[in-house]
């Protein structure tokens, strides 16, 4: 992560993060309005601490009086006060262009950045969570109840969410929202979202279902009452439909999340090509140098040549010729099986490849070991030997890449999903990098390097359940 923050927050310049910010854009030529905004946005994404004369002498003076006009003028007291502070803490001190007042900024190291992103990764809702000046009076505390669709429910006031601990009839039944991992917030894309909403969200069009709120009031919603948080200043709307600050809600749409659709596509692509990609790759070893071995080498080596952009190119053509089914996912939406089954097949064509060339070189390695012969000396037959021994042995490497594919499923498939324009996670590193999404790039990398250690681990784990002579602790290990 130390590597990633180096390269994302030194190597790019962050005067590129504003190509996708349509904001930035609009202020034009507004010299102020421009270098406040660059410079609060950069403040809020850890690039720099950044203060301006306002700021400074608010501490001295009411907002608005006299003294305080006067005090921000650039040839005042409080102006050259405020230079010489700031200029002793090492802060690089400039004025605007069209006011002439002072503002101060100083870059944060990237150490220090990391260090305060991990510090703040795991949030912890507490009935503290909370801090707002203007309801000094704001209960805290914690209490059981009931949620409006009738779940039973850890209740909290003054903490971020409403519904900590719930029930509902959705997998997997029992939710909460006292732990959460705190990404940041997405910038310049999806601008004002949480990292994990983004990933998490679903998309597409709300589903709207007839709803009761607190207050009684009666209307079409999609909200999930689960997601409730707190909104600091309520408007009309949402003093008719609750009876506290917890206004702010997600709602329930129609297609599932980003990381969802990898989940689901990568899911059965892995059962797919491991359906195939076993049985083929048993029956090449077991037919070596025949027919089926020759056909299925062809193949293995038809995938392993062909750039994988031509082949899923030319399997998509055949799929919506001879077939008729759709070319791209949003055709008919993530409703319709069809859209489902060319971007399956495509993801697992080299699965199936790797999994038929890997257990045919296992098993064939397998037959051609001592213990075999030795084996078929004592009179065992052939098919005793094939899975009593051969096949034992030879699928411990396989198993241990199981949830390596798993893994995989999470971090979506880049060109399958580019193709046949899928709404999921292979997308997301691509574009976040394109589009100088930096907050999301971290993310990214943290997420898809903590799935890849988790996934080695449970691979070792795995392969110790396969095969009892294995263990992973080092007393065991030692005869």
């Amino acid at each position: 992560m130390l590597i990633v923050f180096t390269m994302v927050y030194t190597l790019v310049p962050r005067e590129n993060i504003f190509f996708e910010d349509s904001t930035y854009r609009k202020l034009g030529g507004k010299s102020d309005d421009k270098t406040e905004y660059v410079y609060s946005t950069w403040q809020k994404l850890g690039y720099l601490d950044y203060v301006r004369i306002n700021d400074y002498c608010l501490t001295l003076y009411e907002a608005g009086s006299e003294d305080m006009i006067r005090a921000v003028q650039p040839d005042s007291k409080e102006s050259q006060d405020f230079v010489a502070l700031y200029t002793g803490k090492g802060y690089k001190v400039e004025q605007y262009l069209q006011s002439d007042r002072y503002y101060a900024y100083k870059d944060i190291p990237v150490i220090m950045r990391m260090v305060s992103w991990l510090a703040h990764l795991i949030a912890i809702d507490t009935p503290w969570s909370v801090q707002d000046p203007s309801n000094p009076d704001l209960e805290r505390g914690l209490s059981f109840g009931r949620t409006p669709t009738g779940g039973l429910a850890l209740i909290g006031s003054g903490t971020t969410y409403k519904y900590l601990l719930y029930t509902d009839s959705r997998f997997p039944f029992i939710h909460q929202n006292i732990i959460h991992l705190d990404f940041g917030t997405s910038y310049p894309t999806y601008q004002g979202l949480n990292v994990m909403s983004v990933l998490f969200q679903s998309q597409g069009t709300e589903v709207k279902r007839h709803v009761t709120f607190e207050t009684g009031y009666e209307a079409e919603s999609g909200i999930n009452f689960g997601t409730l948080r707190y909104k600091s200043v309520l408007d009309r709307m949402d003093k008719k439909k609750f009876t506290d600050h917890y206004a702010t809600f997600d709602v329930d749409k129609n297609q599932p999340s980003m990381i969802g659709t990898s989940f689901i596509m990568g899911i059965f692509a892995m059962v797919l090509a491991y359906a195939v990609g076993l049985p083929m790759g048993l029956l090449m070893a077991r037919r070596k140098d025949k027919l089926a071995d020759k056909l299925g080498m062809v193949y293995i080596i038809f995938i392993i040549a062909v750039p994988s952009l031509a082949y899923i190119y030319l399997f998509r053509y055949l799929g919506t010729t001879l077939f008729n089914l759709p070319s791209v996912f949003t055709t008919y939406g993530p409703g319709d099986v069809r859209s489902w089954i060319l971007p399956i097949i495509s993801l697992a064509l080299p699965s199936i490849a790797g999994l038929m060339l890997w257990t045919r070189r296992y098993v064939v390695d397998q037959m051609n070991s001592d213990y075999v012969k030795f084996a078929k000396a004592k009179g065992l037959n052939q098919r005793e030997i094939f899975n009593n021994h051969i096949l034992k042995n030879a699928i411990i490497p396989i198993a241990h890449g199981i949830p390596a594919s798993l893994a995989g499923c999470i971090t979506g498939a880049i060109i399958t999903e580019s193709i046949y324009s899928v709404g999921g996670m292979g997308k997301m590193l691509p574009n976040a990098i394109n589009q100088y999404n930096n907050v999301m790039i971290v993310a990214l990398a943290f997420i898809f390097s903590s799935v890849s250690v988790l996934s080695v681990l449970a691979g070792d784990i795995v392969v110790t359940k396969v095969d009892p002579r294995i263990s992973l602790s080092e007393k065991a290990g030692r005869s």
